[in-house]
């Protein structure tokens, strides 16, 4: 039977509601968490001459043929769950081989993709996005990536007005017990007597871009759905998930060129989803700022009532746009 392969942590649950919308069309889904295995879940995978990957996954609960796979909605699942009395280089190597086994198999699928995890990975990386953007017809800010105080001097020099700074990767990090995020934050002058700190890793810089507000466009295959983001703090205006409780959505329309834009942006990257993020000036010249293709959407949703959740679904099932 024609299955939708979902692989997302357990306690995501945007991932919910776009499993829930598949249920409500009567759509088999098997849905599991990459922490499963290999405790929890066995896969069975073979090859042979007549045929890509065969076998199946099985859980406590129920298993899934491969071949029955249609899709598969991959998202953000948790790290391998290993035997906790392995020694540390046993789960290194434990961990290398469940990725290249479970990890390869499972990639290898010859299905649609809400994203393929290989083409996700490329794609996280903000040096990529940004110069794919370019390429496909983008305004980006002005951009350094650098560990040297002296290349952020002279960057500082040759961009007029303020410029920001903000991380490179993911700004979410735990320390102790403690989730902690690095916000993007707007320096000046003042903030170039001391760098110190700079050489330790790479830091993304970037001109100012003066905004009228902000951009949340969720990409779902060729659907757009664009939501206005107003803040209205000067810690939201800095960076709006700063301060969530100053926002005000509003769903726009995207104009033509930067749907044109997007599109090829997309299909550079090999993506069929990602939540990107805009400045639009007070002119209403838009500038691309990056593309997450693990994006948080369901807030979205729930402010604007975009059908983000069904948009999800029909790219899955192959209902065209």
């Amino acid at each position: 039977m024609s299955t939708i392969l979902v692989i997302a942590a357990r306690e995501d649950w945007p991932t919910d509601r776009v499993v829930n919308k598949l249920a409500e069309r009567g759509q088999q889904v098997f849905r599991m968490d990459a922490q499963e295995f290999p405790q929890e879940a066995i896969l069975t995978g073979h090859m042979g001459n007549g045929h890509g990957w065969a076998g199946g996954l099985t859980t406590a609960h129920r298993g899934l043929d491969l071949l029955d796979v249609e899709a598969c909605y991959f998202r953000a699942p948790n790290p391998f769950r290993l035997p906790a009395d392995m020694s540390e280089p046993e789960r290194r190597f434990a961990a290398a081989q469940a990725r290249a086994g479970f990890g390869g198999i499972i990639t290898a699928l010859d299905c649609r993709w809400v994203n393929h995890p290989l083409a996700m990975s490329r794609a996280e990386y903000k040096p990529v996005q940004l110069a794919a953007a370019r390429r496909a017809g983008l305004t980006i800010p002005r951009t350094l990536i650098t560990n040297s105080p002296d290349a952020v001097r002279a960057f500082a020099g040759g961009t007029p007005g303020p410029f920001i700074c903000k991380p490179v990767a993911s700004p979410v990090f735990i320390e102790g017990d403690e989730l902690k995020t690095v916000y993007t934050r707007r320096l000046t002058g003042q903030d170039l007597v001391d760098l110190q700190g700079i050489e330790t890793t790479a830091h993304l810089f970037q001109a100012w871009v003066d905004k009228a507000h902000e951009i949340r466009l969720t990409v779902v295959g060729e659907r757009m759905f664009a939501a206005e983001i107003h803040a209205n703090s000067p810690k939201g205006h800095e960076d709006w998930r700063s301060d969530y409780k100053s926002l005000r959505y509003t769903s726009t329309t995207v104009p033509r060129d930067i749907t044109e834009g997007v599109r090829r942006l997309m299909e550079s990257l090999g993506l069929s989803f990602a939540a990107l993020d805009f400045v639009v000036s007070p002119t209403g010249e838009w500038t691309f700022l990056e593309a997450n293709p693990c994006g948080q959407w369901d807030w979205i949703e729930h402010a604007t009532d975009l059908p983000i959740a069904e948009a999800i679904a029909d790219e899955l099932q192959g209902v065209p746009a």
